[in-house]
């Protein structure tokens, strides 16, 4: 299951609570609405009907009074339905004699024993209002009052109160996800920064002054910044000044050994084996020596000028005795890229080594455009491929992959790939590797503004 991002669980409880404000506060005022309305209802109820009532009364203050007359005398309107019980028969406005279903027991028995009365019933599915008043011992009034509007009223308050918890509900939502675009900002700034360390840009600060609130998280981010920074250029120095002081003795010690190289016919064959592990460690630790320097010098950004790199890539691979059948320029793709010739001479160098120690050999060198002007390098072996868990960690220094210690009798480094990245970083690129569909590693260099 997914976790909601901070920003939608900060949008979802700002939602809840409005809604739970709103629900609240829409019960609170349809009870008070209702109880309001009813009681003024049953006020104005109760007092018309003791005006009628008393209009009853007059009316059988008579020798022969008439029922039927006395009532329909009574300016009730449609909302109200007088009834006359005289002992246990009720009376309408019609002739004929109801029966005692409208008006229950309970508040019969009260009338019937001198006490005024009210109570709220259903009639037929209505809501209506019924007022006993007692005229005489065998005499009482009953008026009923319909409670449809009323109920109407409540129905058009709760539609109404629901509506307006819905659009605070909707509110409180729009209020969240305002609320934390805006304070999630500075995360989001302190993320990106983040970023752009990580692809190398180390000069990158986050502005103390964005937000009071974070003025400490910004001055600790900046001062983390800062000690990496410096530690970074302490290591980029020791390497370089390690690699310079090792070069003095590397040159004596691969003078000594080409003389034991030129004199190997006059030596044992013990001797001239040991002459030539001599030899061979001492190159290889002149090319690491060499890596090393290149490596300190990748800190510098990219000097871009017009270069041939079609032709960069065919001269690359004529000096490593292969084909130059290899480079293949896509359709409408310039041959000049506005790049730095040394950086992209030894990616093409150290992409096709790697292809010739540990990938059998490389079967074509791809020069094509992304868009946005961005030039593509992309150089394919035939070799094993590159496993899945591999494919981050070989553009690290000192990394070799799972080809290259399958091959234990390579003399690799293990900075060639590292030193592909840099360069590629320089540029504001990056480098990756895939497998080919058919088989083998892709490794794909991406350079920005190179064919712009």
């Amino acid at each position: 299951m997914t976790r909601l991002g901070l920003r939608a669980r900060v949008t979802a409880a700002f939602a809840v609570g409005a809604l739970l404000l709103a629900a609240s506060m829409a019960l609170f005022s349809y009870d008070l609405t209702r109880r309001s309305l009813l009681e003024e209802r049953e006020r104005t109820a109760v007092r018309v009907a003791y005006f009628d009532a008393a209009v009853v009364r007059s009316g059988l203050d008579t020798d022969e009074p008439d029922v039927v007359e006395v009532l329909r005398s009574l300016d009730t309107g449609s909302g109200r339905r007088p009834l006359l019980q005289i002992n246990e028969s009720f009376h309408a406005r019609a002739a004929e004699v109801v029966g005692d279903d409208p008006v229950p027991e309970s508040l019969r028995r009260m009338v019937r024993g001198g006490e005024p009365a009210v109570q709220r019933v259903r009639l037929n599915g209505q809501p209506t209002l019924v007022v006993g008043i007692p005229i005489s011992a065998t005499i009482s009034y009953y008026e009923l009052t319909s409670l449809r509007e009323v109920e109407d009223t409540f129905q058009v308050v709760a539609l109404t109160l629901t509506a307006v918890a819905i659009m605070v509900a909707g509110s409180g939502a729009a209020l969240g996800w305002y609320a934390t675009r805006h304070s999630v900002r500075p995360l989001t700034a302190v993320a990106d920064a983040a970023e752009r360390i990580a692809a190398g840009d180390v000069t990158t600060r986050l502005d103390p002054t964005t937000d009071p609130d974070l003025t400490r998280l910004s001055s600790s981010f900046n001062h983390m910044v800062d000690q990496l920074a410096r530690r970074i250029e302490r290591d980029r120095r020791f390497a370089a000044d390690v690699s310079h002081e090792l070069r003095s003795p590397l040159q004596t010690l691969a003078a000594a050994a080409s003389v034991l190289t030129r004199r190997r016919e006059h030596q044992d064959e013990r001797t001239a084996t040991a002459a030539g592990l001599v030899v061979d460690e001492v190159a290889r630790f002149q090319r690491l020596v060499d890596d090393l320097i290149e490596l300190a010098r990748t800190e510098q950004p990219a000097q871009r000028q017009s270069v041939d790199v079609a032709a960069l890539a065919r001269e690359s691979c004529r000096a490593r005795d292969l084909p130059e059948n290899l480079v293949h320029l896509a359709p409408g793709t310039p041959a000049r890229w506005q790049v730095e010739r040394r950086r992209v001479e030894q990616i093409l160098r150290n992409l096709l080594d790697n292809a010739v120690r540990y990938g059998g050999g490389p079967v074509a060198v791809r020069l094509s455009a992304a868009g946005d002007g961005v030039g593509v390098v992309e150089v394919d072996d035939a070799g094993p491929g590159v496993p899945p868990a591999d494919r981050e960690v070989i553009f690290d220094r000192f990394v070799r992959g799972r080809a290259a210690h399958a091959r234990a009798g390579t003399d690799g480094t293990g900075l060639g790939l590292a030193l592909v990245a840099e360069h590629a970083a320089a540029h504001g690129g990056r480098a990756r590797a895939e497998n080919r569909p058919g088989g083998g590693a892709s490794f794909r260099v991406e350079l920005p503004g190179s064919l712009s």
